[in-house]
């Protein structure tokens, strides 16, 4: 059970985390919440397919400066797919996609901030 409390949370946080990133005119529009909503769970279905097709391929992703660019050109690519998949969800082409990854990847780690301080 609080594995899926835990799931339910971080699909939520997502959520959130794509809604103000939308609101903030970063790349990335979403109508509203129940978008963001969907958007969240398009994209982490589209990132672990993708994930997995780099491993089936035996691409690894390094935890060095090019690794850090490797994921942020598969976080862009996998906003651009979700584009196609989410109705209320934008991208505003290759470099909105890499300005909202940017944007989401800061969002996401200043709201895990706040909240590791409760």
């Amino acid at each position: 059970m609080d594995m899926i409390l835990q799931v339910l949370l971080s699909w939520l946080l997502a959520a959130l985390v794509i809604f103000i990133v939308g609101r903030l005119g970063l790349g990335l529009t979403v109508d509203g919440f129940v978008p963001a909503l969907i958007a969240a769970a398009v994209i982490a279905i589209v990132s672990a397919v993708i994930m997995w097709l780099l491993g089936a391929l035996n691409i690894t992703i390094g935890g060095d400066f090019l690794g850090a660019i490797v994921s942020l050109i598969v976080a862009a690519v996998v906003l651009l797919i979700a584009d196609k998949f989410v109705p209320g969800m934008k991208v505003a082409g290759f470099v909105g996609a890499i300005i909202a990854a940017i944007a989401i990847g800061v969002v996401a780690w200043l709201v895990n901030w706040v909240l590791s301080l409760f």
